[in-house]
């Protein structure tokens, strides 16, 4: 019996001997007491971003600023997981790490504390955009969102860095490392830089925005939907995405239809050599007086405005019409142009006369009843 005893306490001790040093030397209690001090800390993280955050943000939606709205939305994230950063130091104070462990919780809680700190300025990048759009008369929104993008990734490159220092790791020779890695997919990417330089080359020049509706000689003709880094996405009128390289566009004549003061009207109207000199007149005047007094088309000195009979086809009178309407919206134009055409079939029927079509004429020669026919040698 006391052989028995004596084994349930050497058992007893073994567990008090776990329970004493079992995590990496540490008292599992003072393991769980410190897992405790993190949940706490976790669940006041919780409690602050109802009341704290929650009341600054009911507090900025009653201004009429905007800015500071998403303010408040950028630091609620990195407030909170500065908690857990402030949990997780009290935590290993309470278990007091000594030697590589302790240097371990030191990098862990600085980590913690940088990635809060770098999420914060990613996140106020958006605020700091609406400020950027203010350069929108300078340059374009699209170079607007190309500089955002550039300064994100430039935040996380540096937050990255930053952590990678904490930890001991030197950044300097892994960027030489990428600087001759660089070397080599340069020479292999020279069309990608070329897209990305073209793609710099029209934005800085503003040659279309998202939106415009363009005309690429050779290439694509539609709306455009998407600036890239490597590409623009055009969308066709049968609403086909075509992703065109950016170095074509910068290379090649580019029509942007979306920036005309004016879209213009040129027709030849072809009428009847029966036609008399009174009714050419007539016909002339009644449509340049339509185009100066219907209040669509654009009249001098604004923009050119030509009536005029322009030449002799082989079945034709042509009266040449050059004129401009003051929308340059598609729907619109061609409803102006409907118009003009009821009007211009209107007056010259009215006139008395009548449109020309290709037509060729016949004349048969008789000859007098008795007369003999000519004779004709055969060859």
């Amino acid at each position: 019996m006391g052989n028995l005893s004596g084994q349930f306490e050497a058992f007893w001790d073994i567990v008090m001997e776990v329970w004493n040093t079992g995590v990496f030397g540490y008292s599992i209690g003072d393991a769980i007491v410190a897992l405790f001090i993190v949940l706490v800390f976790y669940g006041l993280r919780g409690l602050f971003r109802r009341v704290v955050i929650g009341a600054v943000e009911r507090w900025t939606k009653r201004t009429k600023n905007t800015i500071d709205d998403q303010i408040s939305q950028t630091l609620g994230g990195p407030l909170q997981l500065l908690f857990v950063a402030l949990g997780v130091f009290f935590a290993f104070q309470y278990l007091g790490l000594q030697g590589e462990f302790d240097e371990l919780a030191d990098h862990l809680v600085r980590s913690l504390i940088a990635f809060s700190i770098f999420w914060a300025l990613f996140n106020a990048i958006g605020p700091l955009s609406i400020v950027l759009r203010r350069l929108e008369k300078i340059i374009t929104r699209e170079m607007v969102i190309w500089l955002t993008t550039g300064i994100k990734w430039g935040v996380v490159f540096l937050g990255a860095a930053t952590i990678l220092q904490l930890w001991g790791i030197e950044v300097g020779p892994i960027l030489a490392g990428l600087g001759l890695f660089g070397v080599a997919v340069a020479l292999g990417a020279q069309d990608l830089f070329r897209n990305l330089i073209g793609g710099l080359c029209v934005l800085i020049e503003k040659r279309f925005k998202n939106g415009d509706w363009i005309l690429v000689d050779g290439v694509v003709e539609g709306t455009v939907e998407h600036i890239g880094f490597r590409s623009t996405m055009v969308r066709r009128f049968d609403l086909s995405p075509v992703f065109v390289p950016n170095q074509k566009l910068s290379d090649s004549a580019v029509t942007n239809f979306s920036n005309m003061t004016y879209r213009r009207i040129y027709w030849k109207v072809g009428l009847e050599f029966r036609a008399s000199l009174d009714q050419l007149k007539t016909i002339r005047d009644q449509i340049e007086e339509y185009l100066r007094t219907s209040g669509a088309f654009v009249t001098p000195p604004e923009a050119s405005l030509f009536v005029r009979y322009d030449s002799f086809n082989e079945s034709s009178i042509d009266l040449m019409l050059y004129a401009f309407t003051r929308t340059t919206v598609w729907a619109e134009w061609l409803e102006h142009k409907e118009n003009l055409a009821y009007r211009i079939k209107e007056i010259v029927e009215g006139a008395g006369c009548a449109f020309a079509f290709p037509s060729q004429s016949i004349y048969i020669e008789k000859h007098s009843e008795g007369e003999p026919e000519p004779f004709v040698p055969p060859s």
